[in-house]
């Protein structure tokens, strides 16, 4: 990743940011580098991981722990998005905003396998790791493309759109 979180001071810098509100919003990109890529010495090495799928796990996993609340998660991975680039329709349930929702059992425990991951890559960082709280479907404007972890057809995304500035 670029910057690297090396160390557990780092880790914890970034959990008072969420928790002081300094951090606005929780997102991640994708970078799909192969392990003999990513196995490079520095700075051969590409940044980035794979982490899109697993971003909602991961905090689902801290909310179970207590680390931080449903509300904030919701506000750090959608609300906070919407209100930081000024999105149209998105960030919440409301009227006239676009029905994108993820339904998550929040008490499942399972664990990341890497049959269960969607990356052209084929791992991540966190196989093996147990986690409670899990997705079950995805909805995007009204539509169902995940359900039960499998994605349901192909790409069908549409442009965003943006409040008037």
């Amino acid at each position: 990743m670029n910057p690297p979180i090396r160390d557990a001071a780092e880790r914890e810098g970034l959990w008072r940011a969420i928790a002081d509100g300094t951090v606005d919003v929780i997102g991640s990109d994708h970078a799909p580098h192969s392990r003999e890529e990513k196995g490079q010495t520095y700075p051969a090495s590409p940044s980035g991981m794979p982490g899109v799928q697993t971003l909602l796990p991961l905090l689902l996993d801290h909310a179970a722990k207590g680390r931080l609340s449903m509300e904030r998660l919701v506000d750090l991975t959608s609300a906070g998005a919407a209100r930081l680039f000024n999105l149209k329709g998105k960030g919440g349930l409301a009227v006239g905003n676009d029905a994108d929702y993820t339904l998550v059992d929040l008490k499942e425990e399972w664990t990341v396998e890497a049959g269960w991951l969607q990356s052209k890559c084929g791992w991540s960082p966190f196989e093996g790791m147990q986690l409670t709280g899990r997705p079950n479907a995805t909805i995007i404007r009204g539509a169902v493309v995940m359900r039960e972890g499998e994605l349901l057809g192909p790409a069908a995304g549409q442009p965003i759109r943006f409040n008037d500035t």
